[in-house]
């Protein structure tokens, strides 16, 4: 019966425009898109607690049964647990333009440019990884290359966004005036943000090993690919965007543990991007960085207690406690974007009030999650002993002791 029903409302439909500029307007055009994302959704949930307890159970009996044999394992385990991301993130990424296009929400000028800015900046990680298996010189070379690109797409972005911006169609599309009071205060505030958290990031991560090496860039492609597979799966979703996530975060929480707070809160921001093309809510460029690659660059601070000393034999409350902070500032990114750019929602209540109840809904519920998982994931003594083989402290150079003088008699 639900399936008739569907096929019912796809074929009823009528056309509009000529030529190659033809658009298909369906009776119901967000069933399908709708109906499968939902689908999906909890298929996809259902096969990663399936495929996470198989991969705990068969790792639990290769360590005890052979020892030697866990570090392969864990490679194909994480191989497969990428390949899976990889199948989620293309089919919902997929189901998602789709749903764009058939609302007619497909804004060239915006959408295209922040896709090709996200695949510049993987094509480029993944040219610094092959190129770091060579020399220093061809990593080096290829990094310049490869970063001289991805901030030419995201300058590029940044023009396109201003221009749409300038034209007036956001706040058109979105029924809402943003004046120029309120965009000040959204410049502000991201810059604030933005320099909170690079400050943050690097009195936090002096002893971190400097620059990206095979490993850091690896490690940093499989955290936020498998975070934004994760991403997917979300039981609450929030009318103005946002949503509760099954511990989408914790990938990024422990690549930061692992790296550092730099190389943390970049992987973070790479992760915002990709949120852009996901589940795109703009109406203003700031309000934009705000709630996109600021909010989870602040989650790559999560692993600044990572050097504490005196919190050594805790991992778990040195996780628990960078997250906590983490989280407040990825809240304080939502709160000024809800107060100063979408206060249109709440005509009735206060903005503040507002926008303190509507993110504190999911932002806090969701870090909660992760915060579980990693407590739980951190309290197993193997799986520290294989991160803090990442996480220990650059060796500073120590001053040779002075040559002993030769006494002549």
């Amino acid at each position: 019966m639900l399936l008739n029903s569907l096929l019912v409302s796809y074929q009823d439909y009528f056309e509009t425009g000529e030529g190659d500029n033809v658009i298909s307007h369906y009776d119901d055009p967000d069933v399908w898109t709708s109906f499968a994302k939902d689908s999906l959704m909890f298929v996809f949930l259902y096969a990663a607690i399936a495929l996470l307890v198989i991969l705990l159970a068969v790792g639990f009996f290769v360590s005890r049964k052979k020892p030697e044999a866990l570090k392969g394992y864990v490679r194909t385990a994480l191989a497969l647990a990428v390949g899976f991301a990889v199948t989620v993130v293309v089919t919902m990424l997929s189901l998602e333009f789709f749903d764009m296009a058939e609302n007619e929400y497909v804004f060239g000028i915006v959408l295209w440019p922040a896709v090709v800015c996200v695949c510049v900046v993987v094509v480029s990680i993944a040219a610094a990884y092959i190129s770091s298996l060579y020399s220093q010189k061809t990593f080096r070379l290829t990094s310049i290359i490869a970063g001289a690109l991805s901030a030419a797409s995201l300058i590029a972005l940044i023009v396109c966004l201003c221009v749409y911006y300038a034209s007036g169609t956001a706040e058109e599309n979105n029924g809402v005036t943003v004046t120029s009071t309120e965009s000040l205060a959204l410049y502000l505030c991201a810059i604030a943000l933005v320099a909170v958290i690079v400050v943050l990031a690097f009195v936090c991560g002096r002893s971190d090993k400097k620059g990206f090496d095979s490993k850091s860039i690896s490690y940093a492609a499989v955290c936020i690919a498998l975070s934004f597979a994760l991403s997917y799966i979300a039981p609450i979703h929030m009318p103005q965007g946002g949503s509760v996530t099954i511990a989408s975060l914790v990938p990024l929480m422990i690549y930061s543990y692992m790296f550092g707070t730099k190389k943390g809160v970049f992987a973070g921001a790479v992760y915002g991007l990709l949120q852009i093309i996901q589940d795109p809510w703009i109406i203003h460029p700031a309000q934009m960085f705000l709630d996109y690659p600021i909010a989870f660059s602040a989650i790559g601070l999560s692993g600044m207690f990572a050097h504490v000393k005196a919190l050594d034999k805790i991992p778990q409350l040195q996780i628990a406690l960078g997250a906590i902070i983490a989280s407040v500032l990825r809240f304080a990114a939502h709160l000024f974007s809800g107060v100063f750019a979408f206060s249109y929602m709440a005509p009735d209540v206060d903005a503040w009030v507002y926008s303190l109840g509507y993110n504190a809904t999911y932002v806090f519920p969701d870090i909660a999650i992760a915060i579980a998982v990693c407590i739980i994931v951190f309290s197993s003594k193997t799986f520290m002993k294989q991160v803090r083989k990442y996480s220990a402290p650059a060796k500073t150079a120590q001053p040779a002791e002075p040559a002993e003088e030769n006494n002549q008699i």
